[in-house]
């Protein structure tokens, strides 16, 4: 019921002083571009346009927070990957995203989002390492699970969990959802609620 009441888009910042203060709880989203971010943003809070999605991969470049029931934030990061821009403009984002994760003390659980389809790539174990640097709690969310069947769902979900065991802050559960048809949506905001404390 929490994500039944008020969501709104907060602000958008580009650099680290331009962050709103840390005095509400906040998760953050994290993932390769075109995983489904922003769709999955929007399945979470049950809206259909809160989170822009955008058919160019790359297209957040900077930190989206939105706030809900101001009682925490989701804080959308920049997606690394396949972003067409300069290395120069790239690595300007994808360092804010670094810097958030390292300086914010009140996030206090990051998931990083993997296409089922594709299970993690070596530019996925990076943000791992990035999330492990940090010491920041992430958790694996697989995304368009509805592209694949249940077996294939079960397959890359155990798969997944047996490759982040030995992540020093990885957390131990594997959430494979879909925006489209909904699934594993209710048992993610249980997630993120009881990171909060909420």
């Amino acid at each position: 019921m929490f994500f039944a009441h008020p969501v709104r888009f907060l602000m958008g910042a580009v650099q680290m002083t331009g962050l709103p203060p840390d005095d509400l709880p906040e998760v953050a989203f994290a993932g390769r571009s075109n995983v489904g971010k922003s769709s999955l943003i929007n399945a979470v809070t049950g809206r259909t346009h809160l989170a822009r999605a955008s058919t160019a991969p790359g297209r957040t470049r900077e930190i989206n927070f939105f706030v809900c029931d101001e009682q925490l934030r989701l804080v959308d990061l920049p997606g690394y990957g396949f972003a067409k821009v300069s290395r120069g403009e790239k690595n300007k984002f994808q360092n804010l995203g670094r810097a958030y994760l390292r300086g914010r003390p009140n996030l206090k659980r990051a998931y990083l989002l993997i296409d089922s389809r594709h299970g993690l790539k070596d530019v996925d174990l990076e943000a791992m390492e990035a999330f492990d640097l940090a010491a920041v709690s992430y958790q694996i969310v697989l995304t368009k699970t509805d592209k694949l069947n249940a077996r294939d769902v079960a397959q890359v979900t155990a798969e997944t969990l047996r490759k982040i065991q030995k992540r020093p802050a990885a957390f131990p559960r594997v959430v494979a959802t879909s925006s489209e048809k909904g699934t594993g949506i209710p048992e993610l905001r249980a997630e993120i609620l009881e990171a909060c404390a909420i």
